[in-house]
């Protein structure tokens, strides 16, 4: 069977919402790439601050191990 991925914000590799480092951990890979994708988006178009706010709104927070 296999194990069901979410995505979620991340508790533990976060600066702003947690957003890059939940969207790090679920690609597995570095969150500083993640985050210069956000920049690169912020510079090029403009909308990188938008679909931060969104995702930041949208995506929940993970849920703490018991």
């Amino acid at each position: 069977m296999e194990k069901v991925r979410r995505l979620y914000r991340s508790n533990k590799d976060r600066v702003l919402g947690g957003v890059c480092g939940g969207i790090a951990e679920y690609f597995n890979v570095d969150p500083v790439i993640i985050r210069l994708l956000w920049v690169l988006l912020v510079l090029a178009y403009g909308v990188g601050i938008l679909l931060y706010l969104i995702a930041w709104i949208v995506i929940p927070l993970k849920p703490k191990r018991k």
